[in-house]
């Protein structure tokens, strides 16, 4: 559902208090092979991440998965163990100090990668394996979103998230500004 921005509430769903910061980035390069923790990755616009299995998905709106490093805090606190490491869940980045479920219709930058919130990032029958008894139920609500690629570049440990508005986005397009 898209509001006017200028209405109340589509004021409050524009407003975020700071920008996330990315924490950990990580590849899969197989189906069901172990998650490569990296430094930095190379996004490439409508295909995805250099190395990750959902590379070159044209059609797939699952090109980037996010987590939030605070629902992995709270996984871990389900299933009584003290962390949680993030290459078990098989996500591709963990955020920290933002909401990711509130990127509902809104793109964001990761320094200058675009990308485009998707869905939820459901969890997996896998999560019984990795995380243990109870994983999957633990993980339920906390499994992340999906986003799609609108502008490439690099990805890097340390980067903020920056929402923006579609709209902002298109403009800038529009009369040639760089973003």
């Amino acid at each position: 559902m898209n509001l006017p921005k200028d209405s109340a509430i589509g004021q409050l769903m524009g407003h975020f208090p700071k920008a996330g910061i990315i924490t950990w980035i990580g590849l899969r390069p197989e189906r069901r092979f172990p998650v490569q923790a990296v430094d930095q990755v190379e996004a490439i616009a409508g295909k995805g991440l250099v190395g990750d299995h959902y590379q070159g998905r044209s059609t797939s709106n699952r090109q980037v998965t996010l987590i939030q490093e605070e629902h992995l805090s709270t996984v871990a606190s389900f299933l009584s163990v003290d962390e949680i490491n993030p290459a078990l869940v098989r996500r591709n980045i963990v955020v920290k100090g933002l909401n990711l479920l509130a990127l509902k219709d809104k793109q964001f930058y990761i320094g200058d990668v675009l990308l485009e919130m998707t869905g939820l990032c459901q969890p997996c029958s896998r999560m019984e394996e990795v995380l243990g008894p109870g994983g999957y139920n633990a993980m339920r609500g906390h499994g992340g979103i999906t986003a799609k690629i609108i502008k490439g570049g690099t990805i890097q440990l340390g980067a903020q998230v920056i929402v923006v508005e579609k709209e902002e986005v298109k403009d800038l397009y529009v009369y040639g500004k760089s973003l």
